[in-house]
């Protein structure tokens, strides 16, 4: 998170490269926080639990301080299904280990079930920018969030395993047929979160493997590097498009309203 709001405020031109960006959160262990101009950059954790703290902490943050008009991203990496290493996936929605659309906590005794969509006019518009950083294969599709990494990704080199590989292959099939694309560990909360807080939000992921040929990373550490740095590229571009658009928009109408436009990637 900090290497990425340093490639930002370069992009922006918003702070001299030798910058050095304090840690707004090293009072605390749970997560990082970086800011350059109006754009914020949190680290979030491993899995729903962690990402959960984060944001209603950050939700709350962005209440107090009178945030409008606020963009939220999810950067990160994920496993793909029949994708080329390498893809960025852009989530239509996120659906749980059933390929469904649906986040389920249980709030005192009780199941409570919430909506995992996510914006589509903000995805769209994401797809656009990456038509503008040469070879970078995206797509919109689902992306299955699930609550382990192991069993709950049908893999088969965890301390346990009770399924074979055609049975992990089938299910596999099941997951492609139903729309998913990649498989992580975050986005059911964060789209639920974001949605219950009218916050226009999007997840942005690259894939590190075909999960249909293997469970192990293959791929040099040089490449797996390159992949990483994909949804920071493309996110870093649509924030500057935005930026730039807003700065259009002060310039040309000294009446129009424009509030201030956050994106917090993790």
């Amino acid at each position: 998170m900090k290497a990425f709001i340093e490639y930002i405020g370069r992009e922006l031109g918003l702070a001299d490269p030798k910058t050095d960006y304090p840690n707004i959160c090293a009072g605390t262990d749970r997560y990082a926080m970086y800011k350059v101009g109006p754009v914020l950059s949190v680290s979030h954790g491993m899995g729903i639990p962690s990402i959960a703290i984060m944001l209603h902490e950050l939700i709350k943050l962005l209440y107090h301080a009178r945030c409008t008009d606020v963009t939220v991203v999810r950067i990160g990496t994920s496993g793909g299904i029949g994708l080329k290493p390498g893809t960025v996936v852009i989530t239509k929605q996120s659906v749980d280990a059933c390929f469904q659309p649906r986040f389920e906590q249980v709030i005192l005794g009780k199941p409570v079930v919430r909506s995992t969509e996510l914006d589509s006019d903000l995805a769209e518009e994401l797809l656009q920018c990456s038509k503008n950083l040469g070879d970078m294969e995206t797509v919109i599709a689902n992306t299955m969030c699930t609550m382990d990494f192991y069993e709950g990704q049908a893999r088969l080199d965890g301390a346990f395993c009770s399924y074979t590989e055609e049975d992990k292959q089938n299910y596999l099939k099941e997951a492609y047929a139903a729309g998913v694309r990649n498989i992580e560990m975050e986005s059911s909360v964060f789209a639920a979160m974001c949605k219950l807080s009218h916050l226009k939000a999007a997840v942005v992921c690259v894939t590190l493997l075909d999960r249909q040929k293997g469970d192990q990373l293959t791929s040099s550490h040089d490449v797996l590097q390159d992949y990483q740095q994909r949804p920071q590229l493309l996110v870093g571009h649509f924030i500057k498009r935005r930026l730039n658009a807003k700065n259009k928009g002060f310039s040309s109408s000294s009446s129009s309203s424009h509030g201030v436009d956050k994106a917090k990637t993790s």
